[in-house]
């Protein structure tokens, strides 16, 4: 099954989606997450009754109030992850695998942020992880993941809008 479609049956008759960013701006490909928060809110298409997109930086933790607050019926998490694939592939992991792979370099495991937010809720939840090429200090993404990042972008836009 594709990215696509697996990201459409996904969001299939969601009412309330919340989009999570997180990462490190600070480490090249490692702020995919927030780079792609910052493309969807200056695209102006944020709506608060259906979508809302939040960057959580390397604290993903710091937002669980927020989220249960605003009780989405849908969550994706956006972050790099080493995969093993090629710089800027893309792929839907499963919550269950986030042991197996290497989630960035944030202060809370991903995989318990994601188990203490479905603890007494009963919101969708996915992860997103975009494969980096270079987690060197720097401010800019490479070529392969903002490619990536904008064809996220355009494939959210065109399930939801």
């Amino acid at each position: 099954m594709s990215f696509e479609s697996q990201l459409s049956d996904f969001l299939k008759d969601f009412e309330k989606l919340i989009v999570l960013g997180v990462g490190n701006e600070l480490k090249c490909d490692d702020g995919v997450g927030p780079f792609i928060i910052k493309r969807l809110k200056e695209q102006g298409f944020e709506d608060k009754n259906r979508l809302l997109f939040i960057n959580a930086e390397t604290v993903p933790e710091n937002f669980t109030g927020k989220i249960r607050k605003e009780n989405p019926t849908h969550l994706i998490i956006v972050d790099a992850c080493l995969m093993g694939g090629r710089p800027g592939d893309m792929k839907i992991v499963d919550k269950y695998d986030f042991a197996n792979i290497g989630i960035s370099t944030h202060s809370m495991s991903l995989s318990f942020f994601v188990r203490y937010l479905e603890k007494d809720t009963d919101f969708k939840i996915i992860f997103i992880g975009i494969e980096p090429e270079s987690m060197d200090y720097s401010e800019e993404l490479t070529e392969n993941v903002e490619r990536t990042a904008y064809e996220f972008i355009d494939r959210l836009k065109g399930i939801v809008l």
